[in-house]
């Protein structure tokens, strides 16, 4: 099944096919195969070769069928597509009556993948950056079209499910490409448009989600009050304000505070968060022993944030909201406006609960996190950077034709509802599901009655009311 016919191109002096199709392999009730395509780096001119990555799904005994695709646009930036063990969730719905086409982003998974430790391999900050720029919507929607007429057959339109940032670059597509797509759906992920760089409007609003989010979480665990305080105030007066961890960086209390980044904004976030929590301290064995911080702690704080294997969330996550201007590292200079409520120490002194923090990234994360120091002045000029190419064309929204459903989660704290709401009245012909049954986690968490839902309104079951 082919769009068009493969062609070969040549990479560090070896030819290879722009387009390679693995063989069929199963997990229960499912069938998937590989696909590979060799793309540019820089769509606009002649450049070096990446590897692009999707894999197809569809149910057993379907392999052959003709049925429409749907493209998945994962959330982020920088994560791949899901690796399904089985059929289960949207997945398993969507395989009902689509064949599944998960993509690895630019960068992610098996699309040429930018790791902490492939990214060494860059001997200059500005070389690593110039790369860079070419890893945000603009160019993940150039890739799914570059895919979508090579493997759909005739090239004809297809769905396309966007998660979080996924929702993102599908208005992307919407922008710039709105001919590739019969129907678009979208779960917690319509971004502020219509500015040069919309940062400082998210984490604006995000700073004010984040601590009505702090408050649910106490309110759940009042114990947990005194175990966060307890904590900032052996990190303060440890020796350098912290304690190492175990990859080699250091845990301080504005480190502590991102925990908030995932256990405040999913459906069992609280639930981790407090687990985490409970287990923070040594038990004193010895009499006159001192208080230590766990190595089950220190080692579930590495592993909460994915820095180590998915270091394009940190570099590019406030790249993905400039046109023409830069972000100035935007949730850095806006949370000297909300210090007064996010300053652990005083807190502490106070007797108030810390605060976590939500979705932001902070320079100061480029010195304390192994995995992200050797890319630090790398990220110090993305975030000076002004002159990023549009991600949409907002009088081409005003005037879509494509189908949109989307869900939106009323309290979602990765995605400010007010700000959604503000584009999604630009949007011309968009249907918004409201609602507070679930978290930005959703799709993830109830994935068969979204998708069921999204598509009812898109093909008239869910009529207009």
């Amino acid at each position: 099944m082919a769009g068009a016919e493969s062609v070969s191109v040549e990479i560090a002096g070896e030819s290879r096919s722009e387009h390679v199709t693995g063989k069929w392999f199963s997990v229960p009730e499912l069938r998937l195969r590989d696909h590979r395509f060799i793309v540019p780096l820089d769509y606009s001119k002649t450049s070096p070769k990446i590897t692009v990555f999707a894999r197809e799904i569809v149910a057993v005994g379907k392999e052959e069928q003709a049925m429409p695709y749907i493209l998945y646009l994962q959330g982020g930036p920088g994560f791949e597509g899901p690796r399904p063990s089985e059929a289960s969730g949207w997945i398993q719905r969507a395989c009902e009556e689509f064949r599944v086409i998960l993509l690895d982003q630019r960068g992610t998974g098996l699309s040429t993948p930018l790791t902490s430790s492939s990214m060494l391999q860059f001997t200059s900050a500005k070389d690593l950056a110039d790369y860079l720029v070419h890893f945000r919507a603009d160019n993940i929607v150039k890739d799914a079209e570059f895919i979508r007429v090579r493997l759909v057959p005739n090239a004809d339109p297809w769905t396309i499910l966007g998660q979080s940032f996924g929702g993102f670059c599908a208005l992307t597509y919407l922008s710039f490409a709105p001919e590739g797509l019969k129907q678009v759906l979208i779960t917690g992920g319509i971004p502020p448009i219509g500015k040069t760089c919309t940062a400082d409007d998210v984490y604006e609003a995000g700073f004010e989600q984040v601590a009505r989010q702090n408050e649910k979480y106490y309110q759940r665990f009042p114990e947990d009050i005194e175990i966060v305080r307890e904590i900032v105030k052996y990190l303060v007066e440890s020796e350098g304000g912290g304690v190492p961890l175990p990859s080699g960086g250091i845990l301080t209390p504005k480190g502590l505070q991102t925990l908030g980044l995932s256990g405040l904004g999913s459906s069992t976030g609280f639930e981790r968060l407090h687990y985490m929590l409970e287990r923070v301290w040594d038990p004193i064995l010895v009499t006159g022993a001192p208080k230590r911080i766990s190595q089950f702690f220190l080692n579930a704080f590495e592993s909460w944030h994915s820095f180590d294997t998915n270091p394009l969330y940190a570099l590019l996550h406030e790249a993905i909201y400039c046109e023409g201007a830069s972000s100035g590292w935007s949730a850095h200079r806006l949370r000297d406006k909300y210090e007064y409520k996010f300053d652990a120490m005083k807190a502490v002194k106070e007797s108030r609960p810390v605060l976590f923090t939500g979705e932001m990234i902070f320079p100061w994360m480029f010195d304390e996190i192994h995995a992200l120091k050797p890319f630090k002045a790398a990220a110090d000029l993305l975030a000076k950077k002004e002159d990023w190419p549009p991600l949409y064309d907002v009088p081409r929204l005003q005037n879509n034709k494509v189908p949109v459903a989307a869900a939106v989660y009323y309290e979602d704290m990765y995605v400010n509802f007010k700000l959604v709401t503000e584009t999604a009245s630009q949007i011309s012909g968009i249907r918004l599901w409201v609602t507070n049954e679930f978290m930005h986690s959703g799709l993830r968490d109830a994935g068969r009655q979204i998708i069921d839902h999204l598509l009812g309104m898109i093909n008239g079951k869910k009529p207009l009311f």
